[in-house]
Protein backbone atom coordinates (compact mmCIF):
# COMPACT_ATOMS: atom_id res chain seq x y z
CA UNK A 1 0.00 0.00 0.00
CA UNK A 2 0.95 3.63 -0.50
CA UNK A 3 0.76 6.27 2.22
CA UNK A 4 1.02 9.95 1.36
CA UNK A 5 2.58 12.94 3.14
CA UNK A 6 1.68 16.37 1.82
CA UNK A 7 1.29 19.97 2.92
CA UNK A 8 -2.11 21.40 3.88
CA UNK A 9 -1.31 25.12 3.71
CA UNK A 10 0.75 27.28 1.31
CA UNK A 11 3.87 25.14 1.53
CA UNK A 12 6.74 25.43 4.04
CA UNK A 13 4.86 23.30 6.58
CA UNK A 14 7.96 21.30 7.54
CA UNK A 15 7.26 18.22 5.41
CA UNK A 16 10.94 17.35 4.97
CA UNK A 17 11.49 16.59 8.64
CA UNK A 18 8.24 14.61 8.81
CA UNK A 19 9.13 12.46 5.79
CA UNK A 20 12.59 11.93 7.24
CA UNK A 21 11.01 10.83 10.54
CA UNK A 22 8.66 8.31 8.90
CA UNK A 23 11.16 7.09 6.27
CA UNK A 24 12.57 4.14 8.32
CA UNK A 25 9.08 2.61 8.37
CA UNK A 26 8.95 2.48 4.55
CA UNK A 27 10.84 0.66 1.83
CA UNK A 28 10.47 3.45 -0.72
CA UNK A 29 10.01 7.24 -0.68
CA UNK A 30 8.67 8.67 -3.96
CA UNK A 31 8.31 12.31 -5.02
CA UNK A 32 5.20 12.63 -7.17
CA UNK A 33 5.04 16.27 -8.34
CA UNK A 34 6.68 19.70 -8.27
CA UNK A 35 10.20 20.75 -9.06
CA UNK A 36 13.14 22.62 -7.54
CA UNK A 37 10.75 25.27 -6.22
CA UNK A 38 10.21 22.86 -3.31
CA UNK A 39 12.52 23.13 -0.31
CA UNK A 40 12.40 20.32 2.25
CA UNK A 41 14.63 21.15 5.22
CA UNK A 42 16.27 18.35 7.18
CA UNK A 43 18.74 18.30 10.06
CA UNK A 44 21.22 15.45 9.72
CA UNK A 45 23.84 14.98 12.42
CA UNK A 46 22.95 18.47 13.64
CA UNK A 47 23.59 20.01 10.23
CA UNK A 48 20.95 21.63 8.07
CA UNK A 49 20.36 20.50 4.49
CA UNK A 50 17.61 21.56 2.09
CA UNK A 51 16.43 19.07 -0.54
CA UNK A 52 14.74 20.42 -3.66
CA UNK A 53 14.53 17.41 -5.97
CA UNK A 54 15.73 14.34 -4.09
CA UNK A 55 13.15 12.54 -1.89
CA UNK A 56 13.67 13.05 1.83
CA UNK A 57 14.43 9.38 2.46
CA UNK A 58 17.89 9.67 0.89
CA UNK A 59 19.65 9.62 4.29
CA UNK A 60 18.26 6.19 5.14
CA UNK A 61 20.56 3.56 3.66
CA UNK A 62 17.92 0.86 3.14
CA UNK A 63 15.27 3.17 1.66
CA UNK A 64 14.70 3.33 -2.09
CA UNK A 65 14.11 6.88 -3.37
CA UNK A 66 12.19 7.52 -6.60
CA UNK A 67 11.76 10.79 -8.48
CA UNK A 68 8.41 10.15 -10.17
CA UNK A 69 7.09 11.08 -13.58
CA UNK A 70 5.01 13.96 -12.15
CA UNK A 71 8.17 15.85 -11.15
CA UNK A 72 9.87 18.40 -13.42
CA UNK A 73 13.60 17.89 -12.95
CA UNK A 74 16.38 20.45 -13.19
CA UNK A 75 19.64 18.56 -13.90
CA UNK A 76 21.76 21.42 -12.50
CA UNK A 77 19.89 21.47 -9.19
CA UNK A 78 20.01 17.67 -9.01
CA UNK A 79 23.78 17.60 -9.52
CA UNK A 80 24.42 20.23 -6.83
CA UNK A 81 22.06 18.48 -4.46
CA UNK A 82 23.74 15.12 -4.97
CA UNK A 83 27.08 16.74 -4.15
CA UNK A 84 25.60 18.15 -0.92
CA UNK A 85 24.18 14.75 0.03
CA UNK A 86 27.51 13.05 -0.74
CA UNK A 87 29.20 15.41 1.74
CA UNK A 88 27.26 13.55 4.46
CA UNK A 89 28.78 10.27 3.31
CA UNK A 90 25.66 9.11 1.46
CA UNK A 91 26.07 6.99 -1.67
CA UNK A 92 23.12 8.52 -3.52
CA UNK A 93 23.66 6.38 -6.65
CA UNK A 94 22.87 3.26 -4.66
CA UNK A 95 19.25 4.05 -3.81
CA UNK A 96 18.13 6.97 -6.02
CA UNK A 97 16.05 6.16 -9.10
CA UNK A 98 14.53 8.52 -11.69
CA UNK A 99 11.41 7.87 -13.76
CA UNK A 100 12.10 8.05 -17.48
CA UNK A 101 8.81 9.95 -17.90
CA UNK A 102 9.83 12.89 -15.66
CA UNK A 103 10.15 16.11 -17.66
CA UNK A 104 13.41 18.08 -17.81
CA UNK A 105 13.77 21.80 -17.06
CA UNK A 106 16.11 23.35 -19.65
CA UNK A 107 17.84 26.77 -19.38
CA UNK A 108 15.32 28.55 -21.59
CA UNK A 109 12.52 27.41 -19.24
CA UNK A 110 14.23 29.46 -16.52
CA UNK A 111 14.61 32.40 -18.90
CA UNK A 112 10.93 32.21 -19.87
CA UNK A 113 9.94 32.11 -16.20
CA UNK A 114 11.95 35.24 -15.47
CA UNK A 115 10.75 37.07 -18.60
CA UNK A 116 7.10 36.22 -17.92
CA UNK A 117 7.25 37.29 -14.27
CA UNK A 118 9.02 40.55 -15.16
CA UNK A 119 6.38 41.35 -17.79
CA UNK A 120 3.62 41.15 -15.15
CA UNK A 121 4.93 44.19 -13.25
CA UNK A 122 2.83 44.72 -10.12
CA UNK A 123 0.73 41.66 -11.01
CA UNK A 124 3.59 39.25 -10.21
CA UNK A 125 2.47 35.89 -8.81
CA UNK A 126 5.68 35.34 -6.82
CA UNK A 127 7.32 32.68 -9.02
CA UNK A 128 10.58 31.17 -7.73
CA UNK A 129 11.97 31.66 -11.30
CA UNK A 130 13.16 28.05 -11.43
CA UNK A 131 11.48 27.31 -14.77
CA UNK A 132 8.79 25.08 -13.31
CA UNK A 133 5.78 26.78 -14.93
CA UNK A 134 7.21 26.83 -18.47
CA UNK A 135 8.34 23.19 -18.09
CA UNK A 136 4.81 22.10 -17.14
CA UNK A 137 3.45 24.20 -20.04
CA UNK A 138 5.68 22.27 -22.44
CA UNK A 139 4.49 19.04 -20.85
CA UNK A 140 0.81 19.84 -21.44
CA UNK A 141 1.71 21.36 -24.83
CA UNK A 142 3.42 18.07 -25.76
CA UNK A 143 6.75 19.73 -26.49
CA UNK A 144 8.77 18.78 -23.42
CA UNK A 145 11.91 16.71 -23.09
CA UNK A 146 11.83 13.78 -20.69
CA UNK A 147 14.55 12.00 -18.75
CA UNK A 148 14.17 8.93 -20.97
CA UNK A 149 15.04 11.11 -23.98
CA UNK A 150 18.58 11.44 -22.59
CA UNK A 151 19.21 7.90 -23.77
CA UNK A 152 18.09 8.75 -27.33
CA UNK A 153 20.74 9.61 -29.96
CA UNK A 154 18.54 12.44 -31.22
CA UNK A 155 18.40 14.22 -27.84
CA UNK A 156 20.55 17.18 -28.95
CA UNK A 157 18.36 17.71 -32.01
CA UNK A 158 15.25 17.63 -29.83
CA UNK A 159 16.86 20.11 -27.44
CA UNK A 160 17.79 22.57 -30.20
CA UNK A 161 14.26 22.42 -31.63
CA UNK A 162 12.74 23.26 -28.23
CA UNK A 163 15.31 25.95 -27.53
CA UNK A 164 14.53 27.71 -30.85
CA UNK A 165 10.83 27.63 -30.02
CA UNK A 166 11.57 29.22 -26.65
CA UNK A 167 13.84 31.84 -28.21
CA UNK A 168 10.98 33.16 -30.34
CA UNK A 169 8.88 33.53 -27.19
CA UNK A 170 11.76 35.24 -25.37
CA UNK A 171 12.23 37.70 -28.25
CA UNK A 172 8.54 38.58 -27.99
CA UNK A 173 9.03 39.28 -24.27
CA UNK A 174 12.13 41.44 -24.95
CA UNK A 175 14.36 39.11 -22.95
CA UNK A 176 17.95 39.44 -24.12
CA UNK A 177 20.07 38.06 -21.27
CA UNK A 178 22.92 35.74 -22.21
CA UNK A 179 22.19 32.21 -20.97
CA UNK A 180 25.38 30.64 -22.36
CA UNK A 181 26.75 29.92 -18.87
CA UNK A 182 23.46 28.27 -17.91
CA UNK A 183 23.72 26.01 -20.95
CA UNK A 184 27.31 24.98 -20.24
CA UNK A 185 26.37 23.98 -16.70
CA UNK A 186 23.22 22.29 -18.01
CA UNK A 187 25.02 19.98 -20.44
CA UNK A 188 27.58 19.04 -17.77
CA UNK A 189 24.68 18.14 -15.48
CA UNK A 190 23.04 16.07 -18.22
CA UNK A 191 26.15 13.91 -18.48
CA UNK A 192 26.03 13.48 -14.71
CA UNK A 193 22.35 12.49 -14.87
CA UNK A 194 22.89 9.90 -17.62
CA UNK A 195 24.80 7.77 -15.12
CA UNK A 196 21.75 7.40 -12.85
CA UNK A 197 19.34 4.49 -12.62
CA UNK A 198 16.66 5.68 -15.06
CA UNK A 199 13.66 3.38 -14.74
CA UNK A 200 10.17 2.83 -16.06
CA UNK A 201 8.75 4.40 -12.90
CA UNK A 202 5.21 3.06 -12.99
CA UNK A 203 6.32 -0.57 -13.41
CA UNK A 204 9.11 -0.04 -10.89
CA UNK A 205 6.82 1.22 -8.11
CA UNK A 206 3.97 -1.22 -8.82
CA UNK A 207 6.41 -4.12 -8.76
CA UNK A 208 7.53 -3.02 -5.27
CA UNK A 209 3.90 -2.76 -4.14
CA UNK A 210 3.24 -6.28 -5.48
CA UNK A 211 6.19 -7.49 -3.42
CA UNK A 212 4.51 -6.09 -0.30
CA UNK A 213 6.91 -3.15 0.04
CA UNK A 214 5.68 -0.06 1.90
CA UNK A 215 5.72 3.13 -0.15
CA UNK A 216 5.51 6.72 1.09
CA UNK A 217 4.59 9.32 -1.53
CA UNK A 218 6.15 12.71 -0.75
CA UNK A 219 4.39 15.89 -1.88
CA UNK A 220 5.91 19.30 -2.52
CA UNK A 221 4.48 22.80 -1.91
CA UNK A 222 1.04 22.81 -0.23
CA UNK A 223 -2.61 22.07 -0.98
CA UNK A 224 -3.57 25.75 -1.12
CA UNK A 225 -1.08 26.13 -3.99
CA UNK A 226 -2.75 23.40 -6.07
CA UNK A 227 -3.29 24.60 -9.67
CA UNK A 228 -6.98 23.55 -9.53
CA UNK A 229 -7.99 24.04 -5.90
CA UNK A 230 -5.51 26.62 -4.59
CA UNK A 231 -5.76 30.42 -4.48
CA UNK A 232 -5.62 30.76 -8.27
CA UNK A 233 -3.79 32.44 -10.01
CA UNK A 234 -1.36 32.63 -7.09
CA UNK A 235 -0.62 28.92 -7.22
CA UNK A 236 2.07 26.53 -8.40
CA UNK A 237 1.98 24.79 -11.79
CA UNK A 238 1.13 21.28 -10.61
CA UNK A 239 -1.52 19.42 -8.65
CA UNK A 240 -0.23 19.25 -5.08
CA UNK A 241 -3.06 17.18 -3.60
CA UNK A 242 -3.32 13.45 -2.94
CA UNK A 243 -5.01 12.76 -6.30
CA UNK A 244 -1.70 13.68 -7.98
CA UNK A 245 -0.07 10.60 -6.43
CA UNK A 246 -1.90 8.46 -9.00
CA UNK A 247 -0.88 10.51 -12.04
CA UNK A 248 2.54 11.46 -10.68
CA UNK A 249 3.66 7.90 -9.91
CA UNK A 250 1.38 5.66 -11.94
CA UNK A 251 -0.38 3.94 -9.04
CA UNK A 252 -4.09 3.16 -8.84
CA UNK A 253 -6.35 5.05 -6.36
CA UNK A 254 -7.19 1.93 -4.36
CA UNK A 255 -3.49 1.51 -3.54
CA UNK A 256 -3.57 4.68 -1.39
CA UNK A 257 -4.15 4.10 2.31
CA UNK A 258 -3.22 6.86 4.79
CA UNK A 259 -3.03 10.50 3.75
CA UNK A 260 -0.91 12.32 6.32
CA UNK A 261 -1.38 16.08 6.14
CA UNK A 262 1.22 18.47 7.54
CA UNK A 263 0.18 21.84 8.94
CA UNK A 264 1.95 24.45 11.02
CA UNK A 265 0.36 25.49 14.31
CA UNK A 266 -0.03 28.89 12.63
CA UNK A 267 0.08 29.99 8.96
CA UNK A 268 2.74 31.30 6.59
CA UNK A 269 2.92 32.17 2.93
CA UNK A 270 5.77 33.20 0.60
CA UNK A 271 5.14 35.56 -2.31
CA UNK A 272 1.92 37.11 -3.51
CA UNK A 273 -1.64 35.92 -3.10
CA UNK A 274 -4.55 36.03 -0.64
CA UNK A 275 -3.91 35.18 2.99
CA UNK A 276 -7.04 35.95 5.09
CA UNK A 277 -5.49 35.42 8.53
CA UNK A 278 -2.24 37.30 7.82
CA UNK A 279 -0.89 39.55 10.58
CA UNK A 280 0.61 42.89 9.57
CA UNK A 281 1.56 43.89 13.11
CA UNK A 282 4.19 43.20 15.75
CA UNK A 283 2.65 39.77 16.45
CA UNK A 284 3.20 38.73 12.84
CA UNK A 285 6.78 39.96 13.04
CA UNK A 286 7.29 38.03 16.27
CA UNK A 287 6.03 34.83 14.62
CA UNK A 288 8.48 35.37 11.74
CA UNK A 289 11.36 36.01 14.12
CA UNK A 290 10.76 33.09 16.50
CA UNK A 291 9.88 30.68 13.69
CA UNK A 292 12.80 31.78 11.45
CA UNK A 293 10.26 32.16 8.69
CA UNK A 294 12.29 32.60 5.55
CA UNK A 295 11.74 30.53 2.39
CA UNK A 296 13.89 27.38 2.19
CA UNK A 297 14.16 27.81 -1.59
CA UNK A 298 14.00 31.58 -2.09
CA UNK A 299 15.20 32.97 1.26
CA UNK A 300 12.31 35.45 1.08
CA UNK A 301 10.65 36.47 4.38
CA UNK A 302 7.43 34.52 4.86
CA UNK A 303 4.19 36.31 5.57
CA UNK A 304 2.84 35.10 8.92
CA UNK A 305 -0.59 34.81 10.51
CA UNK A 306 -2.88 32.78 12.73
CA UNK A 307 -3.91 29.28 11.72
CA UNK A 308 -6.75 29.35 9.18
CA UNK A 309 -9.14 26.50 9.96
CA UNK A 310 -11.41 27.25 6.98
CA UNK A 311 -8.59 26.71 4.50
CA UNK A 312 -7.28 23.79 6.55
CA UNK A 313 -10.64 21.99 6.64
CA UNK A 314 -10.96 22.51 2.88
CA UNK A 315 -7.50 20.97 2.37
CA UNK A 316 -8.42 17.99 4.56
CA UNK A 317 -11.57 17.46 2.51
CA UNK A 318 -10.02 17.50 -0.96
CA UNK A 319 -7.10 15.31 0.13
CA UNK A 320 -9.03 12.78 2.19
CA UNK A 321 -6.64 13.39 5.09
CA UNK A 322 -6.67 10.59 7.68
CA UNK A 323 -4.25 12.14 10.18
CA UNK A 324 -2.48 15.46 10.73
CA UNK A 325 1.01 16.34 11.87
CA UNK A 326 1.11 19.79 13.49
CA UNK A 327 4.55 21.35 13.11
CA UNK A 328 6.33 24.26 14.82
CA UNK A 329 3.96 24.18 17.81
CA UNK A 330 6.89 25.31 19.97
CA UNK A 331 6.98 28.65 18.08
CA UNK A 332 3.79 29.57 19.97
CA UNK A 333 5.36 28.86 23.38
CA UNK A 334 5.93 32.50 24.35
CA UNK A 335 2.63 34.06 23.23
CA UNK A 336 0.19 35.17 25.91
CA UNK A 337 -2.77 34.89 23.58
CA UNK A 338 -3.46 32.87 20.44
CA UNK A 339 -6.14 33.13 17.79
CA UNK A 340 -7.56 30.84 15.15
CA UNK A 341 -9.67 31.72 12.11
CA UNK A 342 -13.03 29.90 12.32
CA UNK A 343 -15.01 31.68 9.59
CA UNK A 344 -14.73 34.25 6.78
CA UNK A 345 -16.86 37.38 6.69
CA UNK A 346 -17.43 38.56 3.11
CA UNK A 347 -19.58 41.66 3.07
CA UNK A 348 -22.42 40.86 5.46
CA UNK A 349 -22.18 37.11 4.96
CA UNK A 350 -20.38 34.60 7.20
CA UNK A 351 -19.07 31.46 5.54
CA UNK A 352 -17.03 28.41 6.43
CA UNK A 353 -16.26 27.68 2.78
CA UNK A 354 -13.25 28.70 0.70
CA UNK A 355 -14.61 31.06 -1.99
CA UNK A 356 -13.97 30.75 -5.74
CA UNK A 357 -11.43 33.58 -6.06
CA UNK A 358 -10.10 34.90 -2.76
CA UNK A 359 -7.96 37.64 -4.31
CA UNK A 360 -11.05 39.46 -5.64
CA UNK A 361 -12.82 39.53 -2.27
CA UNK A 362 -12.40 41.51 0.91
CA UNK A 363 -12.30 38.68 3.45
CA UNK A 364 -12.45 39.52 7.15
CA UNK A 365 -11.28 36.55 9.25
CA UNK A 366 -13.46 35.68 12.24
CA UNK A 367 -11.08 34.81 15.06
CA UNK A 368 -11.52 32.74 18.21
CA UNK A 369 -9.13 33.56 21.06
CA UNK A 370 -7.23 31.05 23.20
CA UNK A 371 -4.95 31.51 26.19
CA UNK A 372 -1.27 30.94 25.47
CA UNK A 373 0.75 28.44 27.51
CA UNK A 374 3.93 30.45 28.17
CA UNK A 375 5.93 27.26 28.64
CA UNK A 376 8.94 25.91 26.78
CA UNK A 377 7.63 22.72 25.20
CA UNK A 378 10.66 21.89 23.04
CA UNK A 379 11.90 19.14 25.38
CA UNK A 380 8.51 17.48 26.00
CA UNK A 381 8.32 13.88 24.75
CA UNK A 382 5.00 12.75 26.24
CA UNK A 383 1.73 14.33 25.04
CA UNK A 384 0.31 14.03 28.57
CA UNK A 385 3.03 16.41 29.79
CA UNK A 386 2.00 19.20 27.42
CA UNK A 387 0.57 22.34 29.10
CA UNK A 388 -3.22 22.30 29.48
CA UNK A 389 -3.79 25.43 27.33
CA UNK A 390 -1.83 23.73 24.53
CA UNK A 391 -3.96 20.59 24.84
CA UNK A 392 -7.10 22.77 24.62
CA UNK A 393 -5.76 24.53 21.51
CA UNK A 394 -5.01 21.21 19.78
CA UNK A 395 -8.30 19.62 20.89
CA UNK A 396 -10.33 22.50 19.43
CA UNK A 397 -8.55 22.22 16.08
CA UNK A 398 -9.04 18.44 16.17
CA UNK A 399 -12.78 18.82 16.67
CA UNK A 400 -13.21 21.62 14.12
CA UNK A 401 -11.44 19.68 11.38
CA UNK A 402 -12.85 16.27 12.22
CA UNK A 403 -9.40 14.79 11.58
CA UNK A 404 -7.05 13.69 14.40
CA UNK A 405 -3.83 15.58 15.03
CA UNK A 406 -1.73 12.45 15.44
CA UNK A 407 1.67 14.09 15.96
CA UNK A 408 2.92 17.42 17.28
CA UNK A 409 6.35 18.66 16.23
CA UNK A 410 8.01 20.76 18.92
CA UNK A 411 11.37 21.56 17.34
CA UNK A 412 13.52 21.03 14.22
CA UNK A 413 15.24 17.84 15.43
CA UNK A 414 14.20 14.38 14.24
CA UNK A 415 13.42 13.32 17.80
CA UNK A 416 11.23 16.38 18.49
CA UNK A 417 7.94 14.80 17.47
CA UNK A 418 5.29 13.89 20.03
CA UNK A 419 2.76 11.17 19.31
CA UNK A 420 -0.59 12.66 20.30
CA UNK A 421 -2.62 9.74 21.66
Amino acid sequence: MVDVILGLQWGDEGKGKIVDYFAPKYDMIARFQGGPNAGHTLYVEGKKIVLHQIPSGIFHEKTINLIGNGVVLDPITLKRECESVAAFGVDYRKNLFISQRAHIIIPTHRALDKASETSKGNEKIGSTLKGIGPAYMDKTGRNGLRVGDLLDKSFTTQYIRLRLKHQKLLDGLNFHEDITEWEEEFFEALEFMRSFKIVNGEYFINDKIQQGKRVLAEGAQGSMLDVDFGTFPFVTSSNTISAAVCTGLGVAPQKIKDVIGVSKAYCTRVGSGPFPSELHDATGEELRKIGSEFGATTGRPRRCGWIDLIALKFACMINGVTKIVMTKADVLDSFNELKVCVAYKIGEQLTEEVPFQMNKLNIEPQLKTFAGWNTNTSSVVDCNKLPEPMKEYVAFINKFLGVPIAYISNGPGREQLIENV
